[in-house]
């Protein structure tokens, strides 16, 4: 086992500076493919939304997109970033039914919530534009979710799903910069200086499922670690600080140690150094792999009185192409075989209606 305790050598494992400066990273649409999505999104007027299948929205012109998406996201950086879709003519519900359109095609949107939300408005809900903090809860941590949905910034961490999916519909009038990090890097960061914490980070770590996503559920607590490998060696990692923390409002859950609160501590700082800023321009599509890569974005103000809010649609995808997960992991996946359909708040279930 010493061996997992060494850098990883993959094309997932970048920096900030060489993602940016990488054709793996980003592409913009071509005239013909934006047709190609627009004559769907036509063709599929009559089908629900969200919801429909892949079938209802054909896009031939860009199977080989698709195909070169497949192969960056899960053997390439783990990251895609398409750009140049003309958002300004379209109005909201048509925007959605595109973005829906083209992600059946790459995957299975599955659940974001328990309460079925599966194409998700990512903006300042809390009609204030105050920007909330993970501490700021009257009773105890504010969720993941909660702090989204305001201004606030939000640290790195990762989704429950093997892909997301996120499109800029609108932008604020400062801030709300995306923010990408390679998990294998920082993991390979800290082999480098403190492989003492790196193998604390390979230990369980308890968690807390986060009720205003998953409902409150009787399992709501549970051990798992943050940098784990499958039985292929192909690595993964499912991290959310906020979830450990709660985590330790309930009774009965071993205390943090002081090592892995300092491995936590070192795992941000060092995200911090190597991730990349990547502002949204209104029509950028976002796509990144949850096994090697976390994502945050710092606080944003909107002008709603000027209509220039931040807005991103959200899709969560159970992919083809991803990889086989530890055993450890089926407590959260439920299923850990590559390209099975897992993650999400109703485990393993499909959004697309039939």
């Amino acid at each position: 086992m010493q061996q997992i305790y060494t850098p990883i050598e993959t094309p997932a494992a970048w920096r900030g500076s060489e993602l940016q400066a990488s054709e793996a990273w980003g592409r913009r649409l071509s005239d013909v493919e934006i047709a190609a999505l627009e004559r769907a999104t036509d063709a599929s007027a009559s089908e629900p939304c969200p919801g429909f299948a892949a079938a209802a929205f054909r896009i031939p012109e860009l199977a080989p997109l698709l195909s070169w998406m497949a192969q960056q996201l899960e053997h390439g950086p783990g990251v895609v970033r398409l750009s140049g879709l003309p958002v300004d003519r379209m109005d909201r519900d048509t925007l959605k039914r595109l973005f829906w359109g083209f992600c059946v095609n790459l995957g299975t949107p599955i659940y974001q919530t328990s309460a079925g939300e599966v194409l998700a408005e990512v903006k300042d809900e809390t009609g204030t534009g105050a920007a909330l903090t993970y501490d700021s809860g009257p009773n105890g941590l504010l969720s993941a979710r909660t702090i989204a949905r305001s201004t606030g910034a939000l640290r790195f961490h990762t989704d429950k799903c093997d892909l997301l999916s996120l499109l800029c519909a609108s932008n604020a009038i400062a801030g709300g910069v995306s923010k990408i990090v390679s998990s294998v890097a920082i993991h390979n960061e800290i082999a480098r200086r403190r492989p003492d914490l790196l193998k604390v980070l390979y230990e369980p770590f308890w968690r807390m499922r986060p009720t205003d996503e998953e409902g409150d559920r009787p399992d709501r607590v549970f051990a798992m670690p943050v940098f784990a490998r499958a039985a292929d060696g192909g690595f993964t990692s499912q991290y959310s600080r906020t979830y450990i923390n709660q985590a330790q409002e309930v009774a009965g859950v071993p205390r943090l140690t002081e090592a892995q609160n300092e491995a936590m501590d070192l795992l941000h700082e060092v995200g911090e150094e190597l991730c990349l800023h990547a502002p949204f321009e209104a029509g950028d599509m976002q796509f990144m792999t949850q096994h090697v890569t976390y994502h945050g974005r710092t606080a944003f103000t909107d002008d709603r009185n000027a209509g220039a809010m931040r807005v991103l649609l959200r899709i969560w995808l159970a992919t083809p192409f991803s990889r086989a997960l530890p055993d450890e992991h089926a407590v959260q996946w439920g299923d850990i075989r590559p390209g099975a359909l897992r993650g999400g708040a109703l485990v393993g279930r499909s959004a697309v209606a039939v």
